[in-house]
C-alpha cells in the first residue's frame, strides 16, 4: 500500500512552515483579493477606505519629518535587533532534565509583542513622512492607516494561534523522541528550537511587509 501524498503547500514561507509543522494541507484555492478583503472589512472600514481613496489633496505641514538614508538605516537596525533577539532564544536552557513548553511559549509571546511594537512605531513614522511628500502619497498614507486599523485585529487574532500550534508540535516531537537517533539524546529539542526560530523569523518578515512597502513608496516620492 502506498501512503497518500500530501499536497505541496504554496504561498509565503510563514504559511508553508506552519502547514508543515501542523502536518496539514493548506487550501490551494486562491480567492481574489477583493473577495478576501470583503470577508475581513466591515462596512465602516469599507466606507473609511472609500473616503481615503476619494479624498482630496492634503496640505503639507511645515517642519514635518523628512525621509533620508538615516531613516532606512533605523529600519534596518530595528529589524536586525529583532533578528538577534530571536537568534538568542535558540540557546534557551533548562535546569536538569526539566523541559517545559511554557518557557518557549512565553518567549514566543515576548518576541511577538516586540515585533508588534517595533513595526507599529516604524509604520506610523513612515506614514507621517509619506503624507508630506505629495497629494498622491498622502492618499496612499491614509489608505495604509485605514488598512492597518481594519486588518490589524484580524492579523493579531491569527498570529495569536501560532504559540498553540508550536505547543502541539513540541509535544509530538517529545513523544516521538524514541524514533530519533539514539546516539543524540535530546535531538528532538534541538529540532524544535530550530523550527521555532524559523517560524519567528518568517513571522517577522510578514510583519515587516507594510514597513517595506512604505519604504519603497518613500524612495520613489
Amino acid at each position: 500500500m502506498q501512503n497518500p501524498q500530501r499536497t505541496t503547500v504554496r504561498g509565503p514561507t510563514f504559511i508553508r512552515l506552519l502547514a508543515r509543522l501542523a502536518n496539514v494541507d493548506a487550501p490551494q484555492s486562491n480567492p481574489s483579493l477583493p473577495d478576501r478583503l470583503s470577508q475581513w472589512l466591515s462596512w465602516a472600514h469599507a466606507i473609511a477606505l472609500s473616503t481615503a481613496l476619494d479624498s482630496g489633496p492634503s496640505a503639507v505641514v511645515s517642519g514635518a519629518p523628512t525621509f533620508d538614508s538615516a531613516v532606512e538605516e533605523e529600519c534596518a537596525r530595528v529589524h536586525g535587533s529583532l533578528v538577534q533577539a530571536i537568534a538568542g532564544d535558540r540557546d534557551v536552557g533548562f535546569a536538569g532534565a526539566a523541559v517545559d513548553y511554557k518557557i518557549f511559549r512565553q518567549r514566543y509571546l515576548t518576541r511577538q509583542r516586540a515585533m508588534t511594537a517595533a513595526t507599529g512605531n516604524l509604520r506610523g513614522r513612515l506614514r507621517d513622512m509619506l503624507a508630506q511628500t505629495s497629494a498622491d502619497m498622502a492618499r496612499l498614507a491614509e489608505v495604509d492607516a485605514v488598512m492597518e486599523l481594519a486588518l490589524s485585529p484580524r492579523e493579531q487574532q491569527l498570529l495569536a494561534t501560532v504559540p498553540a500550534l508550536l505547543g502541539e508540535h513540541f509535544e509530538r516531537l517529545r513523544q516521538a523522541e524514541q524514533t530519533l537517533d539514539a546516539a543524540t539524546p535530546g535531538a528532538w529539542l534541538d529540532t524544535f528550537r530550530n523550527d521555532m526560530q524559523s517560524v519567528l523569523l518568517a513571522e517577522l518578515d510578514v510583519r515587516f511587509q507594510p514597513v517595506e512597502g512604505l519604504l519603497a513608496a518613500l524612495r520613489t516620492s
